[in-house]
């Protein structure tokens, strides 16, 4: 899988390479068919600048003291990108707050390139913009192009024809980007997720592109199947596509090309006849049939084929066929419905069978910097959690995004975001963005037609909802249906990820949006209100992701640290915004010194949060799992959140630096495809399975131990296994005979394979936590009553042996990673607890990441042996493992 991962990586970097290579006097864009980005710009403040558009616009002028920066990026971006700030600096501490000058942020800013053409007789060059945050006048050769009362949104996708006024040899394109207001425009904004940025996401985020094409060009398919579940019979697959006539004469054009298999294989050939009007726009389509169609799965599931359709536009003359436009892209075969539910609960299926979504919710780069090497990693994360779907409220991205998410098997949930001038509806005063007004509808259809379009041909798309915690109103529902449809979108549109409302024309959501953001204890999960585990909670979680020591100091400041454990009501820069309700981890802190114990330094503040939250993240998606096939069964969850856009400390599974922690193991756990679960509330065993055909007997052990490693109980079950399916197989013996603090193992294995599908610990109290449901609200249910974990402050020491030792691959498994194994082996009376292992480069000194472990933060029975594998991009005589936990001394180990 990695080794597929990285040949990806490489060929998307290739790709973009070859976009944006112009060099010298050669043509941006030569022939007909030919688009190509802009390479790079020029960046300058328009307040370092006296020359009017009529000069800046025109080639010629020298701006060799401007900013050089890259294809796309922010404002920001561009200023990091050269040194005017360091990202290291900038996110330690506050300094973000304190940024040099930021009233350079509050005029416009230039972007301007210059680039070679060579027009001639019968060919049209357009301009396409596909995201300038939030909004702009563009000019070319001093012409003013569109204004910013037409370029408008961060997803506002336009085309203008340049054919008028491009000219032989140099030109130029200037952009005045004007400085976004997230309450007044339609941008990508972050609300209460983390400080804003000094520029508010101000730019040319996304790529220009120029194209070069004779009379007639051609849009991209979007691809449409008649295949609805896995079975033997043929597909039909039609393409569509618009076709546009540039002049003033008729024309005849054919289209044709090949339909090639996931194997390079061609598997059919496409064709059809079109005529065109003068100047005359058609969608036309053309079918195909596959006999024998390869149907791509979600990772989860299965393989992942994609098809690569190629086809060329020409136009028919007497005796020549003249070549004007083709395109060259992938798609897959499969499937994507949802429904509602007897509960109102949004259920979805992929090609045919019940698919419970078990995802996170995306956060882009805070200057909305795009590193595809990054996402590649973060979609690996993900996969190796478990997770299936990632969700992006209102953080659409760039198309490679949905290509990875397409090659890897990653679902993607995407839709417009919340609060701001997105949800500024006059029905809601919950939103403080300027409501809408006559001029916000021209740019939402826009938006919502240029999105669509990137979108509608990928295989990885699940849905699409176009509110998040509330609903559009009847106008902007109608644009965004109107653009769906002109754009064939197959799947699901869904009117908000809440159920406080909906528009006639798209029923009720199915979606619940209760809370909870900050920390609640593990049985909440099995409860059966608010967000407890049923129906389908759009973005939930304990508002955990605490960092491991390392991380943490890279960005926070001696005195931030003290703060940290010393003051737990103090405000933390690192949180979400200063007026939010997140800007501080009093709750969060309150449960943990309750719980575990008041910290007696930062060391013993940190393992006590790791704890704690995974224990938080492996109850969410354990409880979820359990009630996947319940009379109301929990049909989906997206855990808030996935990753961080900047140094964090909470919201994540892993920390902005790719470091995995605690609530990446306990998802890891709590997500596994086949596993036995603990139900807090009842004591009850469960026996979960997410396969799609996995079947067969199964070993559940159940052990309890008290603190000094004592049996309590022992119990051995068999049961058999189905996919889609969570049941109860034992109820929890001894729980009454814990004192203090009980750990409890549940093993589950393959009665014929022996194999180990599952090894699960927890650390239980005498009394649960005790939940006062009455006063919830939209983002917290407090407790009343606290379970106490105090005596793993006091546990015996035990002696823990490890060893470590690499491990050769043959050729078929070998993915391109070093792969190593830890033993671990418990030698004392008691338990070893919360085990972590820690992977270090030795020649730098730093943290391994991304790092792949087979379980991590492990706690091991008496006289236990544990094996972990994990794998990395490096050399392991240059690794070295930490090994820590609660009540072990730190050992540090070496091939």
């Amino acid at each position: 899988m990695f080794k597929n991962m990285s040949k990806l990586c490489i060929a998307l970097a290739i790709s973009a390479s070859a976009c944006a290579a112009v060099t010298g006097s050669k043509p941006l864009v030569a022939s007909a068919g030919d688009i190509a980005t802009i390479p790079g710009w020029y960046l300058q403040s328009t307040t370092k600048v006296s020359d009017g558009m009529d000069v800046l616009s025109k080639p010629g002028k020298d701006v060799s003291s401007w900013y050089r920066v890259g294809a796309r990026g922010t404002v920001m971006a561009g200023l990091l990108e050269n040194g005017v700030y360091n990202e290291t600096d900038l996110f330690y501490s506050d300094n973000m707050e304190s940024i040099e000058d930021p009233s350079t942020f509050e005029k416009p800013w230039f972007y301007r390139e210059e680039f070679t053409l060579n027009p001639s007789t019968g060919q049209y060059f357009t301009l396409k913009t596909h995201g300038i945050t939030s909004k702009a006048d563009i000019y070319l050769n001093g012409v003013l192009i569109a204004s910013s009362d037409q370029q408008q949104g961060s997803y506002g996708g336009h085309q203008y024809d340049l054919t008028k006024y491009v000219k032989e040899g140099d030109n130029c394109l200037l952009i005045r980007a004007f400085p976004t207001n997230y309450l007044r425009d339609l941008a990508m904004g972050f609300v209460d997720w983390n400080p804003y940025p000094a520029d508010n996401g101000t730019g040319v985020w996304r790529n220009v592109e120029i194209s070069q094409t004779g009379a007639v060009s051609m849009s991209p398919f979007r691809v449409l199947t008649d295949f609805t579940q896995s079975d033997s019979k043929p597909v039909k697959v039609t393409f569509r596509t618009d076709l546009t006539n540039h002049e003033s004469t008729a024309q005849q054009v054919i289209v044709g090309g090949t339909v090639k298999g996931p194997d390079g294989s061609t598997s059919v050939q496409i064709s059809g006849t079109f005529d065109l009007k003068a100047n005359e726009k058609k969608t036309v389509s053309i079918a195909a049939t596959i006999a024998n169609p390869d149907i791509w799965w979600p990772a989860t599931w299965g393989q992942q084929p994609l098809y690569t359709v190629k086809a060329d536009a020409t136009i028919q003359k007497p005796q020549k066929l003249l070549s004007d436009s083709s395109i060259s892209q992938q798609f897959g075969i499969r499937h994507v419905s949802s429904k509602l539910n007897k509960f109102n609960d949004t259920a979805f299926f992929v090609n045919g069978e019940p698919f419970q979504v078990i995802g996170a919710g995306y956060g882009p780069d805070i200057f909305m910097r795009f590193d595809i090497d990054r996402v590649q990693k973060i979609f690996a994360y993900m996969l190796d959690m478990g997770l299936n779907t990632v969700r992006l409220e209102g953080k659409q991205e760039h198309p490679e995004l949905y290509e990875l998410a397409d090659k890897m098997g990653m679902m993607v949930l995407a839709g417009w975001e919340c609060c701001d001038k997105w949800e500024g509806w006059t029905y809601n005063d919950d939103a403080n963005g300027v409501k809408w007004g006559k001029a916000d509808y021209p740019v939402a259809n826009a938006s919502m037609l240029h999105e669509a379009e990137m979108m509608q041909s990928h295989a990885s798309m699940l849905g699409f909802l176009v509110g998040s915690d509330y609903w559009p109103n009847d106008q902007a529902t109608e644009i965004y249906l109107d653009a769906f449809k002109a754009m064939d979108w197959p799947n699901p549109i869904i009117a908000s990820a809440s159920k406080r409302g909906y528009p006639d024309a798209l029923g009720p959501s199915g979606m619940k949006m209760d809370g909870p953001y900050e920390w609640v204890p593990p049985n909440y999960w099995y409860g059966k209100k608010e967000g407890a585990a049923f129906g389908f909670g759009s973005e939930l979680g304990a508002g955990v992701g605490t960092p491991e020591m390392s991380s943490m100091k890279k960005f926070m400041s001696d005195a931030d640290l003290e703060s940290l454990w010393k003051e737990p009501d103090a405000t933390q820069y690192h949180m979400s915004r200063y007026d939010s309700q997140f800007y501080d981890r009093s709750i969060y802190n309150k449960a943990l010194i309750a719980r575990y114990g008041k910290p007696s330094s930062l060391e013993d503040y940190v393992i006590k949060s790791q704890m704690a939250d995974y224990e938080a993240t492996r109850s969410q998606f354990e409880g979820y799992s359990t009630q996947q096939n319940a009379t109301r069964p929990a049909t989906g969850l997206i855990y808030w959140m996935l990753n961080s856009a900047w140094p964090n400390l909470h919201w994540q599974l892993f920390d902005y630096y790719l470091n995995p922690i605690g609530a990446y193991f306990g998802t890891k756990v709590g997500a596994r495809e086949e596993h036995v679960a603990y139900d807090y509330d009842n004591q009850k065993i469960w026996l979960i399975n997410h396969s799609l055909e996995k079947t067969g007997n199964r070993q559940i052990k159940v052990d309890l131990i008290d603190s000094t490693g004592k049996a309590l109980s022992a119990a051995t079950v068999e049961s058999k296994t189905t996919p889609h399916s969570s049941k109860v197989v034992a109820s929890l013996q001894g729980i009454k005979k814990i004192t203090d603090v009980g750990f409890l193992r549940l093993t589950l294995s393959d009665t014929e394979s022996k194999t180990v599908l599952s090894r699960n610990v927890y650390w239980l109290s005498p009394t649960n936590d005790v939940l006062d449901w009455s006063n919830s609200d939209w983002y917290i249910t407090p407790v009343t009553k606290f379970a106490k974990y105090t005596k793993l402050q006091t546990l015996a020491a035990a002696t823990l042996k490890a060893t470590l030792q690499s491990l050769e691959l043959n050729s078929a498994t070998d993915d391109g990673l070093t792969h190593a194994e830890v033993v671990l082996e418990n030698q004392s009376t008691g338990p070893a607890v919360f085990i972590r292992l820690n992977a270090i480069n030795t020649v730098n000194n730093t943290e391994i990441a991304p790092v792949y472990w087979s379980d991590n933060y492990v706690t091991l029975w008496p006289k236990e042996q544990l094996r972990l594998t994990f794998a990395f991009e490096g050399d392991i005589q240059h690794t070295q493992i930490e090994v820590t936990g609660r009540n072990v001394k730190k050992v540090t180990l070496k091939v």
